[in-house]
């Protein structure tokens, strides 16, 4: 999809309630048509996109402008989910990625699941899902890099040779008071107890 508004049939002076009437309009299309249930995901998924864009233009917030397109990738599948990674809103598009059922997750949605892990810290989860997603199609260079990222800063970005209690400690728990102020690779929570 080229150009958000062309795809809802909104002007660039739409309001939110002409924006919100033509989703609905255009939603009840895809519901209502005669076609495979992953046809209607993929459509529904450049709805969502286009909305979403076109709202956080009206906001002020968006990346979208007339002259160039969006920074995310037009091929995606889960590009509404991008969208939502992309602006902060990390529960909505971890909603949206748990609502697929097993059988459709590809590779693109482990790798974003990874995404979602890695903002959260979550390292570990976040490290085999982009390898997941990296076994699912190994040509795909967005996820090799991540998973390279990963898969170095493990080896020696953030290790170090010190052991506390038989465990690899990083450099961020080295220099903490006590064990309870340690980050995930001791057990902690990097929540301050003293």
């Amino acid at each position: 999809m080229n150009n958000p508004y062309e795809y809802l049939g909104v002007s660039r002076n739409a309001n939110e309630k002409d924006i919100m009437d033509a989703y609905r309009r255009i939603a009840g299309e895809i519901t209502n048509a005669d076609i495979p249930d992953s046809e209607k995901t993929n459509r529904m998924n450049e709805l969502n996109y286009a909305y979403d864009t076109i709202l956080n233009d009206l906001r002020g917030t968006s990346a979208y402008t007339n002259n160039n397109q969006s920074n995310y990738n037009s091929y995606s599948q889960y590009a509404d989910v991008r969208q939502r990674i992309n602006t902060g809103r990390i529960d909505d598009a971890e909603t949206i990625l748990d609502g697929v059922a097993h059988n459709m997750r590809n590779a693109e949605w482990h790798y974003l699941k990874g995404v979602i892990h890695q903002r959260r810290g979550w390292l570990n989860e976040a490290y085999s899902c982009y390898q997941r997603a990296c076994s699912l199609d190994p040509s795909n260079q967005e996820y090799s890099a991540a998973f390279n990222s990963m898969n170095n800063n493990s080896r020696g970005g953030y290790k170090t040779s010190k052991k506390s209690n038989d465990k690899d400690v990083c450099d961020i728990c080295t220099g903490l008071l006590c064990a309870d102020c340690c980050c995930e690779c001791c057990g902690g929570d990097l929540i301050p107890c003293c």
